[in-house]
């Protein structure tokens, strides 16, 4: 696949991490990609980020805000896919940070008809500490690097740093939405468009990533399975505000006992899409 990718990165009040995972993808192996910055309604630290790095980055930066409302993050990304131009998305968190091959991993494995789901390795408060103070850039750690701090405790496992050619046994799971997670997902902006992308009747935290991959799964699009190839670095932070999760589930439940595959306020209901405050 030649065309180009948009790296989406959601971010909210965290300029440090967001900080790191530009950083990152400033190293990327490739550059056939752009970034937008998906922001779910951060103070101006925010913007000085995304200020700063765009004169140095090799690829084109934007950055696209919507007012803090609260947790909104399906309706940011749908924002961002309508600001960004590339046939292909990635969605990645702003706490994720992405190893020099990431997007190139990705575009390896991208493929007509299909979404790729990629996983992550947890790192501990200690040395998310450590890289967040800076000095520390795990993107340039080789596996000896990442075995050390196994045995420190400091991650949580190896196994999605370590590189596989799965071949088919990729699509064993093609109709499988469990499991899957948009901290680090990617799909054809064409096929987010036919179920009108996230649902941003979504709000708070939870579900709104299952919401989508049913979805994608029910008009047709099959899971493929990135491990072993795109993982990616989560920065610790404490667990989100998750009072309304029951509430998400119960909408995700009737998405699961219905036949709809677009969204009831996805990409069609924007009519403005944002810039930064």
């Amino acid at each position: 696949m030649a065309e180009l990718i948009s790296v989406i990165v959601t971010t909210y009040n965290r300029e440090d991490a967001l900080g790191a995972v530009l950083r990152s993808l400033s190293r990327q192996n490739e550059q056939g990609f752009e970034i937008i910055v998906a922001d779910d309604g951060s103070g101006p630290a925010t913007a000085g980020v995304v200020e700063t790095w765009m004169s140095s980055m090799r690829v084109p930066l934007r950055h696209v805000w919507q007012e803090d409302r609260g947790f909104r993050a399906a309706e940011a990304r749908n924002r961002a896919i309508r600001a960004s131009t590339g046939s292909y998305c990635i969605f990645l968190d702003g706490d994720c940070i992405a190893r020099p091959d990431f997007v190139a991993a990705h575009r390896r494995l991208a493929e007509p008809g299909h979404f790729v789901t990629g996983n992550r390795v947890l790192l501990s408060s200690a040395l998310s500490e450590r890289i967040l103070a800076g000095g520390i850039e795990p993107e340039r750690w080789g596996l000896a690097d990442f075995l050390e701090q196994r045995w420190r405790g400091d991650v949580n496992r190896i196994a999605p740093l370590l590189g596989l050619p799965l071949g088919r046994l990729r699509k064993l799971g093609g109709r499988r939405w469990q499991g899957a997670r948009s901290c680090n997902v990617a799909c054809f902006r064409d096929d987010l468009e036919r179920v009108d992308g996230f649902d941003a009747m979504f709000a708070g935290w939870g579900r709104e990533d299952s919401d989508l991959f049913v979805r994608l799964i029910r008009s047709g699009v099959r899971r493929k399975d990135g491990r072993f190839a795109t993982g990616v670095l989560h920065l610790w932070h404490p667990e989100s505000e998750r009072s309304r999760l029951s509430v998400n589930q119960a909408k995700l439940d009737l998405i699961l006992q219905s036949d709809r595959s677009r969204a009831l306020r996805g990409l069609s209901a924007l009519d403005v899409v944002s810039t930064k405050p």
